[in-house]
């Protein structure tokens, strides 16, 4: 179940929050657990026997590196059981093919036969739930939290729907808390319904109308794919993915405030940074300092040698990279990342400060839209071809027509939507706004509320006229 489709918005979660309301405080958090799995069972059912399996592992796992954490021994045995259990589920459900085709290639190289094995469906949300639990895991044996004693407590941290299918990847240690207790209240559930409708109109109006322009383009091939039309449809998949994967960040957040769950910031308007490490502390928050926290700190983070830290870069980037997905494009994007962030660590970052501001956004903005070319395109051929197409100055006659086949005049529309929106203008307008207004009620009214409150409503009449009359509702995430 996706949260931008009918059934979502008008069945599923007015009846959950209906019954989770009228509830006793003591069964909220069951009802909420029978949620999430049905959430998760609506399009996955013979999966939800995956995150029962990881829901009692790590709960049997997590008793016992609470009641070993002292012995070094059975501490690190426990929490490599742990580790190896989770990393096991998700290999073998996301990466199994994957290891078989490239396997099987070797094999050809040899003249020996293939290797029969049957296609493997991805779990929904899988890479999510899997490094929640392993965040959960390290907790416990690091003493940051005590184990849970309750199973259907960790199911519900495990499988709380807002979260499950497209992040953020919410950290135990960050939400133990609230599981047991939360706070509820007008102003909290108020602000949750509000950062809900800024993304969905965030997916439905602005990445959807753009998954069409980069879909178009990526569909082009050979002289069709012109370099005007190239770079037409990166940009578009550059807003489309912030906006789309923002977007579903700004839902889960909401919902969660829904509920009285509070969760971290996922996005900060990452395309106004001036580097690459600037950027990633502002793309997909949450795993990048998931992979800092869990990986490379482990590893020595920045005080070890420089070659040491330049492996571990590499390292780190790989794995986001096929955390991703099962597919040398997404090794490659990561890998891609890792030569620039290990390039600015080696000082080219003194160089960067010191050159116009401009330069560096735009410095920062080609090397991430040339990453994410790989990130899009289905093979490294394709992604390759395409980068040529980028750079090609024998093709760049451009017809009308052409242009007219990528670009819907909705798409004309909100393309320069997008590029505002990326910018942190409205943040910049809302302190400006209550600096001029600062107490009086009136001014606040006027300025503040009415106009808000005009806005949420043009933006959900506008959202649930998309989500009701339009069948194209791209899922990003299905790769992940």
């Amino acid at each position: 179940m996706v949260f931008s489709t009918p059934i979502f918005l008008f069945g599923f979660l007015p009846i959950v929050l209906l019954i989770y309301y009228l509830s006793a405080a003591k069964i909220r958090n069951r009802w909420l657990l029978l949620a999430s799995l049905f959430f998760y069972a609506w399009g996955e059912l013979f999966y939800v026997v995956v995150m029962l399996v990881s829901i009692l592992s790590n709960y049997l796992i997590g008793i016992k590196l609470e009641h070993y954490r002292d012995i070094r021994s059975s501490g690190r045995f426990y929490l490599t059981l742990g580790v190896a259990i989770n990393l096991l589920l998700l290999i073998s459900f996301k990466y199994a093919n994957f290891l078989v085709e490239n396997f099987n290639g070797v094999l050809n190289l040899v003249s020996l036969p293939d290797i029969e094995a049957p296609s493997i469906h991805l779990p929904l949300g899988i890479s999510f739930f899997t490094f929640q639990a392993l965040s959960y895991l390290v907790d416990v044996y690091r003493g940051e939290v005590p184990a849970q004693k309750k199973l259907l407590d960790l199911g519900l941290y495990i499988t709380l729907f807002p979260q499950l299918i497209a992040g953020p990847i919410v950290r135990y240690h960050d939400i133990s808390a609230q599981i047991t207790k939360r706070n509820h209240s007008i102003e909290i559930f108020s602000s949750g319904i509000m950062r809900f409708i800024y993304g969905l109109a965030k997916k439905v109006l602005i990445a959807n109308p753009l998954a069409e322009v980069a879909d178009s383009a990526f569909a082009l091939s050979g002289n069709e794919l012109t370099l005007p039309l190239a770079w037409l449809g990166i940009f578009a998949y550059s807003l489309q993915i912030y906006f789309d994967f923002s977007g579903y960040s700004d839902m889960a957040i909401g919902l969660g405030r829904m509920f009285g769950f509070r969760f971290h910031e996922n996005f900060n308007y990452p395309y106004i940074a001036t580097s690459l490490r600037e950027f990633w502390r502002r793309w997909h928050i949450s795993l990048s300092t998931w992979f800092r926290d869990y990986v490379y700190i482990p590893l020595g983070g920045n005080r070890v040698s420089h070659v040491r830290v330049y492996l571990n870069l590499f390292l780190i980037f790989s794995l986001t990279g096929f955390w991703h997905g099962a597919s040398w494009n997404f090794l490659f994007w990561g890998l891609f990342h890792g030569v620039f962030l290990a390039t600015e660590h080696a000082g080219f970052s003194n160089l960067l400060k010191k050159i116009w501001k401009p330069v560096q956004h735009a410095y920062l903005l080609l090397v991430v839209m040339v990453s994410w070319v790989f990130f899009r395109a289905d093979t490294l051929p394709q992604a390759v071809n395409y980068l040529h197409s980028m750079v090609n100055t024998q093709n760049i006659s451009t017809t009308p027509f052409q242009l007219h086949q990528l670009l819907t005049y909705e798409a004309i529309m909100v393309l320069p939507i997008g590029m505002l929106l990326a910018m942190p203008i409205y943040p910049t307008l809302k302190r400006w706004i209550q600096l001029y207004t600062q107490e009086a009620v009136v001014k606040i009214a006027l300025l503040i509320d009415l106009p808000r409150l005009i806005l949420l409503c043009t933006l959900m009449f506008l959202s649930t006229l998309k989500v009701a009359s339009s069948t194209y509702n791209p899922f990003i995430y299905f790769r992940f």
